[in-house]
């Protein structure tokens, strides 16, 4: 059998290697496998295109980590996402596969396709739902005949919502049927700033809503039908008392995920499926308006080609100093953390959740350090490990996954838990 548990990929010359790892978002991935491998009990390489450079990021990772320096044990392997056979010799020689090199539209897929044609298990932290989702129409029934996992959004979009909201529901006493949640970033006084990886995702994304809508025709979800009370979208702009700021939709994609993660949940394991809205807290009336600015521009120059070309190539001038080519320093990353708030309705044991208004309440939460090249690369990896660790607990076959659709079982928020982004409960449930 050539399954991702099965005898096959045990003996592979590596557990996981990291592809993109001198990218920047990679090279903090590379960092946090280095951490985790301290003490030799993980077999791991890097993967790109530049074995100067590949050995430049193992060489960070030493400077940065002291004792738990990777050491000259760590593979070097080089390979080209314009080259398929280079990408399969890769995917051959390990177990999984955590890959940080996107834009996944564009990059994305030759990788997903040599991991499954070669039996290794697939991660990465694509927030770009036309990827994720296309992924699932061409490669589900191929990665579950060959017991191959696939999981997509493994960093800061998606796994916070996603195991959020299983979180949630498993502290709620009944039955949950609905959660909203809040993201709040706060920064120090150098300011929040990410790379513009990130922002291209996001320009090509918006782009392209149009093409996300025939995908998703063309997969053909079943509907997943509301448990209990409807879950009111909120406005475009709204003042959230909770947290006395302005609150708007988060853009992310983090409601696609949980939508799918829930839709197996139902489909599959038969558990009443969770309405989820997602929403980001903004701050006062002057972040209101420097928002309210760059994102009326952003939206005009979008929908034009000439108009993308201009946001790609001056992120930080479109984006008032927030998405730059360099990416945030290091203060800004010390001095960045997030958190996310999660407000769970639904009704008590021996309540018909058809019948009334919901009865109780749960607010938990996910807190961690900055989202993007901190709390991103220790969710990939532990939920790597997971992955490697927790294979019982994984969905029986293999398949293209949502996170929690994969993890819910695992040992992932433990993991998680130990490693800094902590979830708790706020408030328990009362009716």
């Amino acid at each position: 059998m050539a399954g991702g548990s099965g005898s096959g990929v045990a003996e592979r010359l590596y557990e996981l290697v990291v592809l993109g790892a001198s990218g920047f978002t990679g090279q903090f991935v590379v960092e946090e496998v280095a951490r985790a491998a301290a003490g030799g009990a993980l077999r791991w390489a890097v993967a790109g295109r530049s074995r100067e450079k590949l050995r430049a990021a193992l060489e960070r990772a030493a400077q940065r980590l002291g004792d738990a320096a990777p050491g000259a044990e760590v593979g070097v392997l080089l390979c080209d996402v314009d080259d398929a056979a280079s990408l399969a010799a890769m995917a051959r020689q390990t177990r999984l596969v955590l890959s940080c090199a996107g834009p996944y539209r564009f990059l994305g897929e030759p990788v997903v396709k040599a991991c499954v044609e070669n039996g290794a298990n697939y991660m990465d932290i694509s927030g770009e739902p036309q990827f994720l989702e296309g992924m699932y129409l061409k490669y589900n029934e191929k990665a579950a005949e060959k017991g191959v996992y696939v999981i997509g959004s493994c960093g800061f979009d998606s796994i916070m919502a996603d195991m959020g909201v299983v979180y949630t529901r498993d502290n709620f006493k009944g039955t949950l049927t609905a959660v909203e949640s809040f993201l709040k970033v706060k920064s120090g006084p150098e300011g929040l700033c990410v790379h513009d990886g990130t922002w291209n995702s996001a320009v090509y994304g918006l782009a392209d809503q149009d093409n996300l809508r025939k995908l998703r025709k063309k997969i053909g979800y079943a509907p997943v039908p509301v448990v209990g009370a409807k879950l009111k979208r909120r406005g475009f702009l709204f003042y959230n008392q909770e947290f006395k700021e302005y609150s708007i939709p988060f853009m992310g994609s983090d409601v696609s995920v949980v939508k799918r993660s829930q839709r197996y949940f139902y489909t599959e394991l038969k558990e009443t499926p969770v309405q989820y809205g997602a929403y980001v807290n903004i701050g006062g009336l002057g972040s209101l308006v420097r928002l309210m600015l760059c994102g009326i521009v952003f939206l005009l120059l979008v929908k034009f080609s000439f108009g993308r070309k201009l946001l790609t190539k001056y992120p930080g001038f479109f984006s008032a100093g927030h998405f730059t080519k360099k990416g945030p320093t290091q203060k800004q990353m010390d001095e960045t953390s997030f958190s996310m708030t999660f407000f769970g309705e639904g009704y008590s044991h021996g309540q018909d959740p058809q019948n009334g208004r919901p009865n109780v309440k749960i607010c938990t939460e996910v807190r961690g350090p900055e989202p993007g090249y901190v709390a991103t690369p220790i969710a990939m990896v532990q939920a790597g490990l997971s992955l490697l660790k927790d294979a019982a607990c994984l969905p029986k076959q293999g398949g293209v996954y949502s996170p929690a659709a994969a993890f819910s079982k695992t040992k992932l928020i433990d993991r998680l838990n130990k490693h800094g982004v902590e979830f708790s409960v706020i408030s328990k449930p009362e009716v």
